[in-house]
C-alpha cells in the first residue's frame, strides 16, 4: 500500500503543480478584421475566465476592417471576465484603423519594436461619401475613439488625431505620447513588465501575476478558418462564379450532378462571403448579365456581339463589386484579369465548337442519308434492291442500274430509296451531287 501511495503521489504531484501554475491565454488576430474574426475573439473573452486565465493576451497584426466587426470586438474586450492586453507583434506588424481602435479599448496595450499604429480613419465602403455624410462618419467615429482612449486613461488629443489626421505612430513615439503602456520585443519579456501591474475591472482594481505564466494558444477551429478565407474578396469572387458556372452546367445537362453540388455549395459559402464584405449589387447584376449575354451567344449566333458585350458587362462588373477603398477589401487585379480571361477563353471554345457542329453535315436520320454512296443489289429497272450501310432498302431509279453498280442516295420516302447512278460523281461520303 505505501509504495502504491508513493507511485500515485509521483504520478498525480505534477499534475496538481501544473494545475496551480498561472496561465494566460493566447490569440492570434491577423489579417482584416471581419465578422469570423471578431466572433473568434469574442468567444475566446467570453471563455477566458472559465479557463482561468489570470490574462488573454491578444496577439495583433490587422491593416483594418469592418466597423461593425470592430464594435462588437471592442464590446467583447469590455465586457471581458478577465483584463485583456493586446500586443502589436511581430516586428513589422500593425494596429492599423479598426485595428489601432481595438488596440486603444483593451486593458493593456503593447507593442513589439518595429511596428506602428494608427490611420484611424473612418473609409466609407461605398465610395467617397458626400462632404455632410463624411463630417458625420469622422465625427462620430472620433467621439467613440476618444471616449475609449479616456475610459482606458490614455491620450484623448492623439486618439482624436488618429481618426482625424489618420497620423500612425511608431512602438517608441505610441509610448512615448501616452498611446501604449510599454514597448516589449517578445511575449515572455512582456508578461515580466505586466507583473505587479495594476489594472481596473468592474469598478475594482486587479493585481496582474503572470511572470513565468503558462501561454495556451487557442487557434481557430476549421470552420472559423474556412469562413475567414473564404471572406477574403478574391476567394469570394471566384466562389461566385464558380457557383453560376456549376449550375449553368446542372440545368444545361440534368442528372449529372456534381456541377450542380458543387456549384451550390460554392454558390452558398460566396453568399455568406458578400455579407461580410462591402458589397454592390450593381456589380452583381452585371456579372450575371455578362454571363447571359455569353449563355446567349451559344444559342444565337451574333458573330461574336454578344459575347463582346459580355465580356465588357463582366469586366465592369468585377470592377464595381467590391467599392472600397481600402486594399484588403477590394478585388485584387491578378483575380480579375485570370477570372474574366478564363471564363471568357471557356465561352469562346464553346461558341467556336457550338459553330462548327452547326455547319457539319448531319450523319444521322433521313438527313444524314442523302448523298449517301450504295451499291445496286439487283438490277433497278426501275426499282429494286441496294446495299447501304450494311442495310438492304427498296429504291427506286429514273434511269436503269445495273447489279454491283454504284449509287447515290437523292430522296428518302419512308422505307423506299430514291437513287441514281454514282459514275462520274466525287466518291465522297457526305457530299452531293451538283446540279
Amino acid at each position: 500500500m505505501k509504495r502504491l501511495f508513493w507511485v500515485l503521489l509521483i504520478l498525480v504531484l505534477p499534475l496538481c503543480l501544473r494545475a496551480q501554475e498561472p496561465q494566460v491565454g493566447l490569440v492570434s488576430l491577423r489579417g482584416p478584421i471581419n465578422p469570423v474574426s471578431a466572433s473568434f475573439l469574442k468567444e475566446n473573452v467570453a471563455a477566458a475566465g472559465k479557463r482561468g486565465d489570470r490574462l488573454l493576451l491578444v496577439e495583433l497584426d490587422t491593416p483594418g476592417g469592418l466597423d461593425t466587426a470592430m464594435r462588437e470586438a471592442v464590446q467583447a474586450i469590455f465586457a471581458a471576465p478577465v483584463p485583456v492586453a493586446v500586443y502589436v507583434a511581430p516586428a513589422g506588424a500593425r494596429a492599423a484603423s479598426a485595428g489601432a481602435v481595438i488596440g486603444l479599448s483593451a486593458d493593456i496595450l503593447a507593442m513589439a519594436p518595429g511596428t506602428n499604429i494608427g490611420a484611424a480613419h473612418p473609409v466609407g465602403l461605398g465610395g467617397k461619401p458626400d462632404p455632410v455624410m463624411e463630417g458625420k462618419l469622422v465625427n462620430d467615429a472620433e467621439a467613440y475613439v476618444a471616449g475609449i482612449a479616456a475610459r482606458r486613461g490614455r491620450n484623448v488629443e492623439l486618439a482624436r488625431r488618429m481618426v482625424r489626421q489618420s497620423i500612425s505612430l511608431t512602438a517608441e513615439d505610441a509610448l512615448k505620447q501616452r498611446v501604449i503602456d510599454l514597448v516589449a520585443p517578445s511575449r515572455q519579456e512582456l508578461l515580466s513588465s505586466l507583473e505587479g501591474r495594476r489594472v481596473q475591472r468592474g469598478g475594482q482594481e486587479v493585481v496582474l501575476h503572470v511572470a513565468g505564466a503558462r501561454l495556451v494558444s487557442h487557434e481557430m477551429g476549421t470552420r472559423d478558418r474556412v469562413l475567414d478565407a473564404v471572406s477574403n474578396p478574391d476567394v469570394a469572387y471566384m466562389l461566385m462564379l464558380l457557383g453560376i458556372a456549376g449550375l449553368f452546367f446542372e440545368l444545361a445537362n440534368p442528372g449529372v450532378i456534381l456541377p450542380g453540388v458543387i456549384g451550390a455549395i460554392s454558390l452558398l459559402l460566396s453568399f455568406f462571403a458578400l455579407q461580410t464584405l462591402p458589397v454592390n449589387y450593381a456589380g452583381i447584376g452585371l456579372i450575371l448579365l455578362g454571363i447571359i449575354l455569353f449563355i446567349a451567344e451559344i444559342k444565337v449566333v451574333s458573330y461574336g456581339m454578344l459575347a463582346v458585350a459580355g465580356v465588357v458587362a463582366m469586366v465592369l462588373g468585377s470592377l464595381m463589386l467590391f467599392p472600397s477603398p481600402e486594399p484588403y477589401l477590394r478585388l485584387s487585379w491578378e483575380v480579375l484579369a485570370g477570372t474574366v480571361g478564363v471564363t471568357v477563353l471557356f465561352f469562346t471554345v464553346v461558341v467556336v465548337k457550338v459553330i462548327q457542329a452547326h455547319r457539319e453535315k448531319p450523319i444521322t436520320g433521313v438527313e444524314g442519308m442523302i448523298g449517301e454512296l450504295g451499291v445496286a443489289d439487283s438490277d433497278l429497272a426501275p426499282e429494286g434492291k441496294v446495299l447501304l450501310r450494311g442495310e438492304y432498302w427498296n429504291a427506286t431509279s429514273d434511269e436503269p442500274v445495273r447489279q454491283g453498280e454504284k449509287v447515290r442516295v437523292v430522296a428518302v420516302t419512308g422505307l423506299r430509296l430514291t437513287v441514281r447512278k454514282a459514275d462520274g460523281m466525287e466518291n465522297v461520303r457526305g457530299g452531293h451531287e451538283p446540279e
